[in-house]
This record gives C-alpha cells, structure tokens and sequence, in this order.
C-alpha cells in the first residue's frame, strides 16, 4: 500500500526520542529530558498579545500563501539590519515552520538525481528531506581535525555534473560549531565556481557564545547572496515553536516557486502566528533575549565542565553556537549497564534513560554512531542533577564490569 518513498522514509529519531521521554514524565516517571530543541523559556509577552490582538480582532482567515506583507518586509528588515544579509519583503516567504522552508527549498530546487552536499554530524532530517525531493544527498564527513567543519576541498572533490545544492548549517545543530566568516566565504568561492546555489540554515543564527561570532552567508557578498537561500524562523530565538512560524529569503523566482509549492500543499501559515510574529520583530525584547543568550551560556559552560569530568565520555568540539553539547562515548565502550554490554551510543543512550532516567539522543541518525546529543536548554539545577545521573550510571557500570568481568 505505501510507496517506496515512504516504505523507506523512519521517523524522526530526535522528535520520537522528545515524545517518549514526555510520555514518560506524563506517566509519572522521574525523566530528565536533554533531546529537545526547546528552550524552558515563555513566548515573550509582544508575542503573545499579538497573536491575542488578532484573535480579538477577527483576524483568523486564510492570508496570502507566501505570508502578510507587512511580516515579509519585518522579516526583510530584521536580516538586513541584524545579520547585514540585505533582503527586500517580496524576497521572502513565510512558512508553517523553518522546516518546512527547508522541504519547499529543496523540492523547488532539485529535479530527481540532483545532489545535495550536506556534511556529518548533521541534522537527522537534512538526508531524508532532500532524498523525499527526489534528490542524492551527498555525505561530507568532518572530524576533530577539521573542527566538525567542512573544508573546501573536501566539498569541491565531491562535485559532479549532479551537484545542485551544498547545504550550509551554522551555528551547527548537532555540534554547535559556528563557521568564522572566512571559512564561508572559501565555502562560497567553492559553491559559486561550480554554479551550485547555497541553502543556509541559520534557526540558530541569534544564539552565539564567547568569542564566536555569526556570519549570514547572504552577508558575504552580492553574488553570493544571487545564489543563497536563507532559512530561519522564530522558534529558538523567541521560544515560539510551537507557533510554527519559519522564513525562507533567497532570489526572487525561488521565492516565488516555493510560495507556489505551499499553495498546492499547506497554504499560508496560521494567520494568528504570523501577527504574533509581526509583533514580536516590530518591538523587539532586546534586553530580554541578551539575558536569555547569557543564561544558555551559563548553562552551555555548565554542561561542557560537567562532561569534562565524566569517565567515558569526551566533548568532542567545544560548542559555541546553538544549545547542543555533542559527546563521544566509545570510552564507555565494554561497561557492562544492568547485564547489557555497552558497544555503540545507541546502547548507552538507552540504558542510560533506562536506569538513570535521562534522555539523550544517540548520534547515529546525525551521521555519527558513536556520539550523543546532549541539550542544554534546561534549567541550571536540573542540568546539575542530570551529570550526577550520570555520573552515578557510568560509576555503577565501570564497578559491575569489573565484579563480573564483562568485557
């Protein structure tokens, strides 16, 4: 009964992981929840009495498929002033979400066959969305030594006459490494001299730490932006993700056909998200969001100290954009968990929310088996409590390995 594209197409192993550890806490069950791309914090007041007003006020009808004017020119203004990525409204479109400005992106891109460059770690749904558009996606892999970075000659050894897309993710969900503008710019030099067009994916764009600094690939120069598409949204910077408000800004006829693709799929986004939108850019919490930026970073700092201190697991970038630790764990490898012998972070993923009651994401569905994502949006003290699980399950394995002499 189901297509081969859909026979083939798993769930999504971050968005299944962050239901079941909800479940858990619905059930009554002591779980701590570090999948989540959620920040703990409220939709900012603005927010909220915008969408308020258009309630109030009757506004609840269907709006134009590519988005109210007034939020695509907001949302022009915002990229323009804030990422110096100049953009005019009618080159932006407004989405049920950034991923979905992702999907449209690739579907209105790519013809069947086309490929995709998307390195590893990445994002779990980078792959799936490209090959569901019909598209290749091909895998660049990263490392330590490059900073879980692409390099240019890496991107450019895997062109082909195929190569239409190379996808850019920075701040980097999942190893929060943010890209220094040089390092784009030679990305660029790369993408522009083989004809292929740029999809940046830059959700995370607003949160940066320490002395890194972000740079919007649109930002980089005339003719790179002629040729970049820039996804973003509302849901990390201003806590609204469950108002599914997403953006994409790139050349005109691309923006055009995506606003066309919604219009045969979902239509525009909620009339009432889109004002709460409209209100939060039109006044800014600008103090507001500089505190919340620094209490990640606290809690950035706090995690990376704690996994420095935990047996087994090392850090394997230091994170300076987004809100995601990434942690190797083959040091746990041959502990012996509760009679299950650890060997991939699949199965110290799982007997770690198992007995510890913490959930994390293993690493394999990001490219990379034998790490896990671990996030820092909660709360200082449960964060705490969290590495004291921790390190209580890695103590209790390392000691049954050594009474029974698992290996």
């Amino acid at each position: 009964m189901l297509s081969r594209r859909a026979a083939r197409l798993p769930p999504s192993s971050t968005a299944a992981l962050d239901a079941h550890a909800k479940q858990l806490a619905e059930d009554g069950v002591d779980v701590i929840n570090l999948t989540s791309g959620e920040v703990d914090f409220p939709t900012p007041d603005q927010a909220c009495e915008g969408g308020i007003n258009a309630i109030t006020s009757g506004f609840t009808r269907y709006t134009a498929v590519a988005g109210i004017s007034p939020l695509r020119q907001a949302v022009a203004a915002r990229l323009t002033q804030a990422w110096n990525a100049p953009y005019l409204g009618e080159e932006v479109v407004i989405t049920n979400g950034a991923k979905q400005a992702l999907a449209n992106a690739f579907m209105t891109l790519l013809d069947p066959g086309d490929e995709v460059l998307i390195q590893a770690p990445h994002w779990v749904s980078f792959p799936h969305m490209v090959t569901l558009a019909g598209g290749t996606p091909v895998i660049i892999p990263t490392g330590p030594d490059t900073g879980f970075k692409m390099m240019p000659q890496a991107v450019a050894e895997r062109i082909t006459p195929r190569t239409r897309v190379l996808l850019v993710n920075s701040p980097s969900n999942p190893t929060g490494v943010v890209y220094e503008r040089a390092e784009l710019e030679a990305l660029a030099e790369v993408a522009l001299r083989a004809g292929l067009t740029i999809v940046s994916d830059e959700i995370y764009g607003d949160l940066v730490y320490e002395d890194a600094r972000f740079t919007s690939v649109a930002s980089l120069g005339h003719d790179v932006r002629a040729r970049t598409v820039t996804v973003g949204g509302l849901s990390k910077t201003f806590a609204m993700t469950g108002w599914r408000v997403g953006f994409a800004a790139g050349p005109e006829p691309v923006v055009s056909a995506m606003a066309a693709l919604q219009g045969h799929t979902t239509s525009a986004a909620s009339s009432i998200s889109q004002h709460a939108a409209l209100a939060v850019l039109h006044d800014e919490p600008v103090a507001e969001l500089r505190w919340r930026r620094s209490a990640l970073d606290e809690r950035r700092r706090l995690l990376c100290e704690g996994l420095s201190e935990l047996p087994g697991l090392r850090l394997a970038v230091e994170p300076k954009g987004a809100f995601f630790a990434f942690a190797d764990v083959t040091g746990t490898y041959g502990l012996d968990a509760h009679g299950e012998t650890i060997s991939s972070a699949a199965t110290f993923a799982d007997q770690l929310l198992r007995t510890a009651r913490v959930a994390v994401v293993p690493g394999a569905d990001f490219g990379a088996p034998h790490h896990i994502r671990i996030s820092y949006v909660a709360a200082p003290g449960v964060l705490g409590e969290a590495l004291s699980r921790i390190q209580n399950f890695l103590t209790a394995a390392s000691e049954n390995t050594v009474t029974t002499g698992s290996r």
